[in-house]
């Protein structure tokens, strides 16, 4: 199904036809079988940067795009329709970006061109194994010797983990609480930094998540970002834009699984008929169509207020929270159009269903989306 989309410049048009031709050349062939080998598609994060697709929001001097991010948002939704784990990794990646290109130095900005052009790959390192939504109370220590910061700590569930070409290590290197926490960029190659075995994941096989454990690892002072102290407020200010990103990955995994199953619909007969003319199938694919439009204009509609320069957390958890619990109930209703032929692997719906699960707990849960809107709700 084609998405009829309203852009701001005729740049934006070129752009999102230049994703379409890419995600189809390169992604869809190769999704199922680098999923099902769970390997990690290197060479594609390194096209989509060469062809100007990762440092879409960023400005044009750090070799960005400097585009809109409801531009950038509706180029995550069509790489995730041809293939998740590859939209997830630019998300994660435009994420991780995010500290040096909005409160890094001139020196540490200079990484930023190889970055945005996908010759380097970065990770965000917050959660940790006992800290997933209290971030706050993170444990990993940072302590001053001289010209470099000692790290100590395990960080956990981090995406590119073994594949990343640097971390942004969000550390305490103050008392307890958000204002003892500061960031850290440290590059793969630093002494003391080990990945660990990727876990074995119920989706995106091919997305390799993992603990970091830092054993005394030695980071330059100069790689602190923003000045001790500022990490949380990092840290949140990144998450915000991140809920986006996620959002845009649903509702791409949506929108895919409802073409997949309402093509299959059209074509499958029972009682000499397409099973879509029957009503329990036919509004089911209706529900479906019309969640996914109105999570699409959630997720645009905080976007253009982030790019207006006003205040857009609030609405960045409402369409984090819509859009992937639509893109759950969406893929599990395509199984259900399917039937029999929807649970075995002959066909992406499974594994559309399998990796939208995922989308409900990643950039903070379903359910601190709702405290944090609630916690709006409450101020007035």
């Amino acid at each position: 199904m084609t998405v009829d989309r309203i852009l701001p410049t005729d740049e934006a048009h070129d752009l999102l036809d230049l994703a379409t031709d890419l995600a189809d050349r390169e992604l869809a062939p190769r999704a199922a079988d680098f999923e099902e080998r769970a390997e990690f598609p290197r060479d594609v994060l390194r096209t989509l940067g060469r062809a100007g697709l990762l440092g879409l929001p960023y400005a044009e001097e750090h070799g960005g795009a400097a585009q809109p991010y409801e531009v950038y948002l509706q180029v995550l939704e069509i790489l995730a329709g041809r293939w998740l784990a590859v939209a997830e990794a630019v998300s994660v990646h435009t994420l991780s970006c995010y500290p040096l290109a909005q409160f890094g130095t001139d020196a540490q900005r200079a990484l930023l061109p190889d970055l945005l052009g996908g010759e380097l790959l970065g990770a965000y390192c917050l959660s940790e194994p006992q800290g997933g939504s209290d971030a706050a109370s993170l444990t990993t220590r940072a302590v001053r010797d001289g010209d470099d910061y000692r790290v100590t700590g395990v960080k956990a569930w981090i995406t590119h983990a073994q594949v990343a070409d640097f971390y942004n290590l969000f550390c305490r290197t103050g008392g307890p609480g958000p204002k003892g926490i500061s960031c850290l960029l440290a590059d793969r190659g630093t002494v003391g930094i080990a990945p660990q075995q990727a876990e074995r994941t119920m989706g995106l096989r091919s997305s390799p998540v993992a603990q970091l454990v830092l054993d005394d690892a030695r980071v330059p002072a100069d790689r602190l970002v923003g000045g001790e102290g500022a990490g949380f407020t990092i840290a949140m200010s990144a998450l915000d834009s991140g809920r986006l990103g996620i959002a845009a990955c649903a509702v791409g995994l949506a929108q895919a699984a409802l073409d997949h199953a309402a093509g299959y619909a059209r074509d499958r007969q029972q009682f000499g008929r397409a099973i879509i003319d029957f009503q329990g199938l036919g509004f089911l694919l209706a529900d479906a169509a019309t969640q996914i439009s109105a999570a699409r204009a959630l997720t645009l509609a905080a976007a253009r207020l982030r790019d207006a320069g006003r205040p857009y957390s609030v609405e960045a958890a409402k369409a984090k929270l819509f859009a992937t619990d639509v893109a759950m109930r969406v893929t599990t209703d395509a199984v259900q159009v399917l039937g029999g032929a929807g649970y075995v692997a002959d066909h992406p719906v499974e594994r559309f269903m399998r990796e939208a699960k995922v989308l409900q707990i990643v950039e903070g849960t379903n359910q601190i989306q709702r405290l944090v809107i609630s916690r709006a709700l409450a101020k007035g």
